[in-house]
């Protein structure tokens, strides 16, 4: 097993959101929220206030995602970018956060690292949902992306200018996530990120995960077809969920479902 520090850099942006029951009077678990390729740790705000009545709520910024400037992808060595350096950034904020094993609740890049997280580390977690992401991305790559990054806007000058350029869903989660208009990253870097899923295959890290865990994929999302179907046959104490309609931000493009079924999920899950 991986060795854990404990320490967690102020940069990360863990941000401690409380929970609506008295924690003195129920055993409340820590949930901790992870976010998405050039996503950021409060792109949650619309997912906190009801997750708050399951536990105590926790956000954080992943790696190279925390603010622009200062990163050169030149400058960076394969393990600084590797799943197993955000995995083990996870291991280090539940060790800091010290309230027992937490709930991994991820979308697309968090929910990969969340799973890898349950299988690197069992004893940190007790379930998880992984929302629009699978464990075999080979074969694909991010080449087009250079394409598309190139014709991206300096700044995002409100939130209407941000669904204009990226529709109103991932407008939204864009702005959200941006410093006043400002990208909060490196592209280079992000897709440095993503390159690795299409050369390594995360199989074996969904096989060693054994907790209760909900797999919500997006029917217009990007997981490649039947690879969540494959998870939830593999896993007994998992429930796969497939959101017709929705695109590869479930938790925003469909709010309802997406709540419904993680505060089903909680429910039955938690003590």
């Amino acid at each position: 097993m991986p060795a854990i520090v404990s320490t967690v850099p102020a940069e990360s942006g863990l941000l401690d959101h409380g929970s609506a029951v008295d924690d003195e009077a129920h055993d409340v678990p820590p949930i901790l929220l992870l976010h998405g390729l050039m996503g950021r740790g409060r792109t949650w705000r619309r997912q906190i206030p009801w997750l708050r009545r399951y536990g105590r709520v926790f956000t954080v910024d992943a790696a190279f995602h925390t603010g622009a400037g200062g990163v050169d992808i030149d400058d960076l060595g394969a393990d600084e970018i590797a799943t197993e350096r955000f995995v083990a950034d996870i291991a280090e904020t539940l060790v800091w956060i010290d309230s027992g094993p937490a709930v991994l609740i991820g979308h697309s890049m968090g929910a990969l690292h969340a799973f890898c997280a349950a299988a690197a580390y069992p004893e940190l977690v007790s379930a998880l949902v992984v929302e629009d992401m699978a464990p075999d991305f080979r074969g694909r790559t991010t080449a087009e992306w250079s394409e598309v990054f190139a014709h991206w806007p300096a700044r995002l000058d409100s939130p209407a200018h941000a669904a204009e350029v990226f529709g109103p869903v991932a407008g939204r989660y864009f702005h959200d996530a941006f410093d006043d208009g400002a990208i909060h990253g490196d592209l280079g870097v992000w897709q440095a990120i993503a390159d690795e899923w299409g050369v390594r295959s995360y199989w074996d890290e969904w096989a060693a995960v054994s907790v209760p865990s909900l797999l919500i994929e997006a029917g217009n999302g990007v997981t490649p077809p039947g690879q969540m179907a494959r998870m939830a046959q593999m896993n007994p104490l998992a429930t796969h969920l497939v959101v017709e309609g929705a695109g590869h931000l479930v938790h925003d493009d469909r709010p309802e479902t997406y709540r419904g079924a993680v505060e089903a999920f909680l429910s039955s899950t938690l003590p």
